[in-house]
């Protein structure tokens, strides 16, 4: 079976999640006018991935305007499920795609104060999947989003093939990589806010390694994308003009890249992927399978959810698992 698939690299409207959901909804139907039944959209594109914004935060101290400007990111988060979602969902259909759709998620009433970096995963006929939320975020992001726990590490078996993935520098956890390919994810989504050298040496190692087709996608983004009312602005003073100069690729089972990587420059990267690749990649190396040792080497993993406030009558303390 062959397809076409494509990364969308574009930046976003930033901190206004309606006009990113429009942008996003016209370049996935962009993208399904080229012929793409695969779409992928770059890390925290709606409302933005916030580069070079400190939110006001030090050890020990925050500021009234770093919290004035975490409640505007807080404001044009998505809940989901949600009418923005639906947007969303209705673009994938039109497109006749299936979408990976990153967002920063707003838990909702249950998580009144709590944003997480998301996935969205959605199907070729508008149906939400599921959703995948960030495990770790680094270093600062850590002041805006939470982290995810073992029950969004989702897979997807779709007529295209097994769809999974992880955000960003989560790609670095081996163990996390190990999750993965243990669901025999066969195309890996990897969006990213990464757009150095050493990230596309990781694309290509996650291909190679998992013997997967790899998608990986990041924005264009300049520092007039920023609204110029937007509170903490002076912290990107010392920041060059372009904040990200995106590297969205897509590589293949062996390592190869098959578009891009595309820099400097919005657009959209389309590839054939032949899924015959991934046998022929794995008759030499299967990572769980014939080219593992489970006599000495097994992973676990947990995917329960982890609920801070367990309601009811509990006698055994095994039920909090």
């Amino acid at each position: 079976m062959t397809f076409t698939a494509a990364v969308v690299q574009a930046g976003s409207v930033v901190m206004d999640r309606d006009a990113c959901i429009d942008k996003a909804a016209e370049l996935i139907r962009e993208a399904g006018k080229r012929g793409a039944q695969l779409i992928l959209l770059p890390e925290g594109f709606v409302p933005a991935y916030p580069w070079g914004l400190t939110f006001g935060a030090s050890v020990g101290d925050r500021t009234a305007e770093g919290r004035s400007l975490f409640e505007r990111y807080f404001t044009n988060a998505v809940e989901v499920p949600s009418p923005e979602v639906d947007r969303l969902c209705q673009a994938a259909k039109d497109a006749s795609a299936f979408v990976g759709m990153p967002v920063i998620e707003r838990e909702g009433a249950l998580g009144r104060g709590t944003l997480y970096c998301t996935l969205l995963y959605i199907g070729a006929d508008g149906t939400l999947l599921g959703k995948h939320r960030k495990l770790k975020p680094t270093a600062a992001e850590r002041v805006i989003w939470g982290e995810g726990d073992g029950s969004t590490l989702s897979s997807y078996t779709t007529e295209l093939g097994t769809i999974g993935g992880l955000i960003c520098w989560e790609n670095m956890m081996p163990m996390a990589r190990m999750a993965m390919y243990g669901k025999g994810v066969e195309i890996y989504l990897a969006p990213t806010a990464d757009e150095r050298d050493s990230w596309q040496a990781t694309l290509r190692h996650i291909a190679n390694e998992g013997r997967c087709f790899v998608l990986g996608c990041n924005q264009y983004l300049t520092k007039s994308m920023y609204p110029a009312d937007l509170p903490c602005i002076g912290d990107l003073a010392d920041m060059p003009e372009v904040v990200s100069s995106g590297g969205s690729a897509i590589v293949s089972p062996f390592g190869e890249y098959l578009a891009g990587p595309l820099f400097d420059e919005e657009g959209i990267l389309t590839a054939e992927l032949d899924m015959a690749e991934i046998a022929r990649g794995r008759f030499d190396f299967d990572v769980t399978g014939h080219y593992s040792r489970p006599d000495v080497f097994r992973l676990i993993v947990d995917e329960s959810e982890k609920k801070s406030v367990v309601s009811g009558s509990i006698t055994n303390l095994d039920a909090l698992d």
